[in-house]
């Protein structure tokens, strides 16, 4: 089983900001797998489904995005997960928009939700796939809370595509496999 989280924060005054495009992620694998995402409980909204034939759990944390660890903590212990099951899905402010970096471990980089998860799990191996939301111009949480243009958000699209592309071989093959196919994914030369 693998549980596949997206980071973000609740709330409709959140929809369509940076700091949420773990939860698109979610959104968007929840309409290609037919996982209804509408279960509340380990302080977060959840459903379970398949991919490639393997049970996973679909979560959207409620906690705000500096507690998220406490939502994830409760999924671990209460399925008995293992830290290579859990796949996290955030936003990354040293990537720019279009860029996906997949990685096994690491520090939360000045993350907050990453900080939370490594806290709350004690470790920092888990694997994890970063969605590039630019470099902000001025202050950082108003570029985080901020929302895309419309290029951005057109652009975003075929990025969180590429995300649940690379969740399914994560899956399948194993986390190296997506890095290998996905580390160097560039948007497509559209006109």
């Amino acid at each position: 089983m693998f549980l596949i989280v997206g980071l973000g924060n609740p709330g409709k005054e959140y929809n369509g900001t940076r700091h949420n495009i773990g939860f698109d992620a979610i959104d968007y694998l929840s309409d290609k797998y037919n996982i209804d995402v509408n279960r509340i409980k380990f302080k977060g909204i959840y459903g379970e489904g398949f991919i490639n034939n393997n049970k996973v759990i679909l979560l959207k944390p409620t906690t705000y995005m500096n507690l998220s660890g406490e939502s994830i903590r409760e999924v671990v212990n209460f399925y008995k997960l293992k830290n290579e099951e859990v796949i996290v899905i955030y936003d990354d402010v040293s990537l720019e928009i279009g860029k996906l970096r997949i990685r096994e471990k690491g520090s939360a980089g000045g993350h907050n939700g990453i900080k939370s998860i490594i806290a709350n799990i004690n470790t920092e191996v888990f694997p994890r796939i970063k969605i590039g939301v630019g470099q902000p111009k001025g202050d950082l949480v108003s570029h985080v809370l901020g929302r895309f243009t419309k290029k951005e958000s057109e652009d975003l699209l075929e990025v969180i595509e590429a995300s649940a592309n690379a969740v399914e071989i994560m899956i399948k093959e194993g986390t190296k496999e997506a890095m290998n196919k996905f580390n160097g994914f560039k948007l497509s030369q559209k006109e």
